[in-house]
Order: structure tokens, then sequence, then C-alpha cells
């Protein structure tokens, strides 16, 4: 008989579903197991009132299985023009977060926050209206390598933030660092952070060695092991303070393989399972369902998922390519590479 566990439905409280046509491809893969997802709302245009959040949630439902339950989460874009009004508008939309990108960070920043010191009003409205702060933590200046910008981001800015609003819930967005763990490990009650599949697996080597690996290339970017080791630590004790957060973030094939090629890994078609396959590694699959399905529910205020998901030890391969609507590919993380723990169809 085949080794199997059962956890409470699992969340993504961190992914990309993208628009249009991808929304056929990427709600329908998140679905599969998970209850609920934070999207994130780097469009382009971003999302950033209450309406758009509203017209974009009602293209995501569409898109959605037949007789599936699960719910989409929405996020506001933080701009230099974002007021306290379009919080109190974003609350009333049923928006549960904002996420606060430095301008260039990452994919669709470019209009993004370029100066922190005009947001105040802002944070104190988060507060005021118990919405949480979702943070792409990293810096943007040139002059800084890129590999230290995620810890040049927590002196400069986030313990500043912290420190002066202490009611403020944060997470702290697909940690990468060392030092990301540390400051949310010996922050208060209201600092969280999720990890990704591919900095638990991966790090800096898998994206270098042996020529430049463009599915692997993801931003915040793969660290160090002595980083990777330090996630892995992260999970495997149990903290409340860290959960699941996938990042899922998908780019066409041509556009991965390129002389600029895009920064993102879209992990929803094996997310649970790439989860798994650390956590049995590390030989804490007893805290797998926590990280998963409770920590980051609780950090929300949300209810806990009362369904339960069946995983399986069997072995299985990642598909090469997926297909999307408009006939090009996405290559899937991991592609072609066999993991050893399947959900139960």
């Amino acid at each position: 008989m085949a080794v199997s566990i059962e956890i409470n439905t699992p969340d993504d409280w961190h992914l990309h579903f993208r628009d249009g046509d991808f929304l056929k491809e990427t709600v329908p893969a998140t679905a599969r197991c998970f209850q609920r997802a934070i999207v994130m709302p780097n469009l382009a245009p971003p999302v950033t009132t209450a309406a758009i959040a509203t017209e974009y949630k009602a293209r995501i439902l569409a898109a959605r299985p037949a007789n599936s339950s699960f719910t989409p989460l929405m996020t506001l874009y933080l701009t230099n023009d974002t007021t306290a009004q379009d919080i109190r508008d974003a609350k009333q939309a049923g928006v549960v977060a904002v996420k606060l990108y430095p301008a260039g960070a990452t994919t669709n920043s470019d209009a993004a926050v370029s100066d922190l010191s005009h947001l105040d009003p802002v944070f104190e409205a988060l507060v005021e209206e118990g919405l949480l702060l979702l943070i792409h933590g990293e810096v943007t200046n040139h002059d800084v390598d890129i590999f230290d910008r995620e810890k040049l981001f927590i002196d400069r800015y986030l313990r500043d933030i912290t420190e002066r609003f202490p009611a403020l819930k944060i997470v702290f967005e697909h940690i990468t660092t060392k030092e990301a763990v540390e400051f949310v490990s010996g922050s208060s009650e209201n600092v969280a952070a999720t990890i990704t599949p591919q900095h638990l697996l991966l790090n800096r080597n898998d994206l270098l060695v042996g020529g430049v690996q463009p599915h692997n290339y993801c931003l915040p970017v793969l660290k160090r092991n002595i980083h990777q080791i330090a996630l892995q630590e992260a999970v495997a004790s149990g903290s409340k303070k860290f959960f699941l957060g996938t990042d899922s973030a998908p780019h066409e094939q041509h556009r991965k393989e390129s002389a600029c090629g895009c920064a993102g890994c879209y992990s929803a078609w094996g997310a649970i399972e790439l989860y798994a396959e650390v956590f049995d590694s590390l030989g804490v699959l007893d805290q797998l369902e926590g990280f998963a399905s409770h920590y980051g529910a609780d950090f929300y205020n949300l209810p806990r998922n009362t369904t339960t998901i069946t995983l399986v030890k069997e072995s299985w391969e990642v598909p090469t390519s997926i297909v999307l609507p408009n006939g090009n590919n996405i290559v899937p993380f991991f592609a072609g590479k066999t993991l050893s723990w399947r959900l139960h169809s």
C-alpha cells in the first residue's frame, strides 16, 4: 500500500495569475490543490483601485473550473499616488491586502513606489481598516549588488516601518536570505513571511552553473546555499511566522528563453508536491500542514479550511511544457524532473 498523508486543504498566500488567456491555465492549475490564493496586482496596467480589483476578480472567477469553490483574495498595487481613501475603498470592496513593490523590483513594477516616505498616511489607513501590507523587500539602486538587495531593504526601510507602525500586519514576501529569516523571527507577531518552493529547493548554482538556466530565474534571485539552508531550517522549525507562498509566475517560453529573459517560476501544477518534497527531505513531513494550511490563514485572520487533500508517495514526472490557449508554451518549474509525492485525484 502506498504511503499517504492527509492535510487540510492548503492556501497559496502569494501568486501571479496574469490576465486574459493566461487565466484559463493558471486558475485551474491553482484550484486543483489550493482553496484560496492571494493574487498579485502587478498587471499591465496594475490593479491600483478597488474597481479594477473587482473587475479582475470577476475575470478570475470566470476562469474557475466548474464545481470549484476556489476563492481569489484580491490585493491593491501601491503607487506614489495611493491615498488613504483608496485603502478605505479597497476594504469596502473586499480587498484583503496591498502590495508594496519598490519601482523596478520585478515584472510590471515600473509604476510602483519610488519614495516610501510618502506612504505614512497609507500605512495608517491600513492599520485602521485591518488590511495587510505585503512587501517585495529589495532595494533597486543600480549600485547595489543584486544578491545584497534584500538585506539592504531590511536595514534601510523594513526595520523602520515595523518600528513606526507596530500595529501594521506585514508579510515579507518570498524571502530569500538568512538575514530575512532572522529579521522575521526576531520581529513582533505582526510580521510574517512567505517562502517559495524554488528558494527552498535551489540556490544560485542551479541558476548559473553549466550555463544560465532561464526557467530557474526569479526575483528575488536565488542566493547562496547558506541562505537556502536558513530557509529550510525556518520551515522545519514549525514557526508560525513562515507560511506557503509559491510566487508562481507564468511566462511564455519564448519570453523566458530570450536575450532579456523574464523573471518568474511557474510552479502551480506541482506546487504542493514540491513543498512535500522539501519537507520529506528534511524529515519534517509532519510540519507541512501547518506551513501550507494553517499559519497563513491564522495570520490573515481567516478561518482555516475544513476540507482536506491527500498526497501519495508516488513518483511522477513534471511535464516538460504546457500549452496555453493561445498556442504558446510555458515551461513549468522543475520541468522533466521526477517528484516523489503526488496529489491524489
